[in-house]
């Protein structure tokens, strides 16, 4: 039946849960929740494109359900929302679109805004019918995949080291790899075995939900390749699978060799934002179905910005709430998902103030299914009182960019700063000490997929981002990098030499510090994006890493480092390193009082129990320590340039020299 009205005799009451379509005995039953819809229709969609409408007969409170005999996993089917249009209240009803179910677990077709005229069929106020040109939700039946002897690695949290990489960059420029840049070439041997020899733990997957291009980046035909403009917060991105209808098996095929190299998965989530953007952006979803429960809007009628992505998401509303919940417990469930790193988290605390124990964080901290899950915050926003870090409480940790910043300034600028070195060193106690918290609510990084790779923060002074067709006005311009000597690419062997030295110093940091380290893909071979330091529309070989180019001095050195990290007892033990870490000058004599503020030694020692040394010179010339009354053997440096005899060791560069305690002091070289 084309564009009419069914009869409700082909639609029973049905039950309001659980939500979106749920497939059972005899057909499938439908539910969505609108606070303040009239009507409801569910719009069932055939082959050619014929439509059937059936009002759900069902409501409990605010949920809307209604069950359909005969129906089945494969049917396309959408929504049509009937209710007052009052956008000074942030009410957008208008059932001349056709909406996606935001429990959507597939998705067919993908909506194309690029220009004026095809984003006015998106629009909340035309009053033309976007059946045609509109997405369709998909029923999806009960996973049939083989998880064969699966199990979750359950790495103890203390032990973790995360990889951040993107499923497409980082396997699509690996060499004779089939499948490439999809789910299945993550899932291929050489990757996890690089992964794995590299000492990684977990993955942390940029967003695999599936995602839209925003309307400017369609205009200019580029896309958004890092993912963040999430669509449908339950289906499989297909854009990364070698057959898009089956991305959501090829996903689990990763998952499922990722643990059995021991390698746990963390997926990169968006809840604080949906691509439906601003209010000049495409009604799809939410907007339509129930604009002002869904998202913060003002007492004007306008969204409150608060993710700088046009809408914020109300996640303290209990079905919003309920709606990520359900969203994370089926990623859990159905794709063994280890753990979540939460985009903007701190959009998920806000009542509109935030609250680290609110609904949200109340329900995670309850859940049967996600705990034992790591649980990993960005924790902050661009609201009010937006910068929350230190400030989460359990189970969640937290990027810490102030580890990030402190640790640049050392070592790239040289500022000299011993105090707020050792302080990020040892777990930023700071920020992390109070209610019972351990260093691992703290996740170390040195870069991450928004900023400059690890080799572009030792080569480029400014970004260079005219790729993204912005005039470069885009991305971080604060960036506390340093080129050396000359910006970008160089043949200069000193140059290269210094910067190598530099980018050793700052791994050798993350991955020895107190608290859990990240390090992003690539970094350990020192990949490069051209100085682009915001390539989130950069589907090309700018974000894609350039594995022809790969540094195996570097890729060593990394492996050599995270051995160490597990070798060395009071970083694995997830404790505060009270009266077990003593923090000694360049002559041995502990650093006390002013001490710390003297920002021109760029120089100490760190004795971890009385035997494991640290010689730490944050200077590019030679450097002269006088060692503990014990003999000391190096079991790490990161080069050869260093002499040590008797008491004393001088180093020629900057980094970080790695000693052993052997025994009883002697005179030994």
């Amino acid at each position: 039946m084309t564009d009419q009205t069914a009869s409700n005799s082909a639609i029973e009451t049905g039950l309001p849960y659980p939500m979106g379509a749920d497939v059972r005995e005899g057909g499938v039953n439908f539910t969505l929740f609108s606070s303040r819809a009239e009507k409801i229709e569910l719009c069932l969609f055939g082959a050619g494109g014929e439509e059937t409408r059936l009002t759900l007969p069902g409501r409990s409170g605010h949920i809307h359900h209604g069950f359909v005999p005969g129906l089945a996993a494969g049917q396309c089917y959408g929504y049509r929302v009937h209710g007052h249009d009052l956008p000074e209240e942030g009410l957008f009803f208008n059932p001349q679109k056709v909406l996606t179910d935001p429990y959507s677990k597939a998705i067919e077709g993908t909506p194309a805004y690029g220009t004026q005229e095809q984003l006015a069929w998106f629009r909340a106020e035309d009053g033309r019918d976007n059946a045609a040109v509109a997405a369709k939700s998909i029923v999806v039946g009960p996973s049939e995949f083989d998880w064969e002897d699966d199990k979750l690695p359950q790495t103890p949290i203390a032990q973790t080291v995360i990889y951040e990489a993107h499923v497409k960059g980082l396997t699509k420029l690996f060499p004779d790899l089939s499948d490439a840049g999809t789910y299945r070439a993550l899932a291929d041997e050489r990757i996890t075995g690089h992964l794995k020899a590299l000492g990684i733990t977990a993955v942390e997957l940029l967003p695999v939900h599936q995602h839209l291009d925003e309307q400017h980046l369609q205009a200019m035909g580029l896309s958004n390749y890092w993912g963040y403009n999430t669509w449908s917060h339950f289906a499989v991105e297909p854009r990364y699978a070698a057959v898009p209808e089956q991305a959501a098996d090829e996903l689990r095929e990763a998952v499922k060799a990722l643990h059995k190299a021991g390698i746990e998965v963390i997926l990169d989530v968006v809840y604080n934002h949906t691509a439906e953007q601003d209010a000049g952006g495409p009604m799809l979803c939410q907007r339509g179905i129930d604009n002002a429960a869904w998202y913060w809007v003002n007492q004007d009628g306008y969204y409150e910005n608060w993710s700088g992505c046009g809408n914020t998401l109300h996640v303290g509303h209990r079905s919003v709430t309920r709606w990520v919940m359900d969203s994370l417990r089926y990623w859990a469930e159905a794709f063994h998902i280890d753990g979540f790193r939460f985009d903007l988290a701190t959009v998920l605390g806000r009542e509109p103030a935030f609250d680290a124990y609110g609904r949200f964080f109340q329900a995670c901290y309850q859940d049967p299914v996600l705990v034992g899950r790591k649980m990993i915050a960005e924790p902050w926003d661009i609201g009010p009182d937006g910068y929350q870090v230190g400030r989460f409480a359990q189970p969640f940790s937290e990027w810490n960019d102030r580890f990030r910043d402190d640790m640049r300034e050392f070592w790239v600028h040289q500022s000299g700063k011993l105090g707020a070195f050792a302080e990020r060193f040892s777990g930023s106690a700071d920020l992390f000490r109070h209610d019972g918290r351990n260093p691992s609510a703290c996740i170390n990084f040195i870069t991450a997929h928004d900023g400059f790779t690890l080799h572009d923060l030792v080569s480029y002074n400014g970004k260079h981002n005219e790729a993204n067709g912005e005039d470069n006005r885009d991305g971080h311009n604060d960036n506390i990098s340093n080129n050396h000597g000359a910006e970008g690419e160089t043949d200069d062997a000193a140059i290269l030499e210094t910067r190598e030295y530099t980018a050793k110093a700052l791994l050798a940091t993350l991955m020895l510090a107190n608290g859990i380290p990240m390090l992003l893909a690539g970094d350990e071979f020192g990949n490069s994006q051209q100085g682009n330091n915001n390539g989130y529309c950069q589907d090309n070989d700018i974000t894609w890493l350039a594995w022809h180019k790969h540094n195996g001095r570097l890729n060593d050195y990394v492996k050599e480092l995270a051995a160490l990290r597990r070798e060395i007892p009071l970083i694995g033990e997830d404790c505060w390193w009270d009266g077990r870490v003593r923090w000694l000058n360049t002559e041995g004599a502990p650093i006390e009082g002013e001490a710390w503020q003297n920002n021109e030694s760029k120089a100490l020692q760190i004795l971890m129990d009385d035997e494991w040394l640290l010689l730490v010179n944050g200077k590019r010339g030679e450097q002269s320590f006088h060692l503990p009354q014990e003999r000391w053997k190096c079991r790490l440096a990161p080069s050869n340039s260093f002499r040590h005899a008797d008491s004393r060791c001088t180093v020629a560069h900057m980094g970080i020299w790695i000693f052993h305690k052997q025994g009883e002091a002697t005179h030994e070289t």
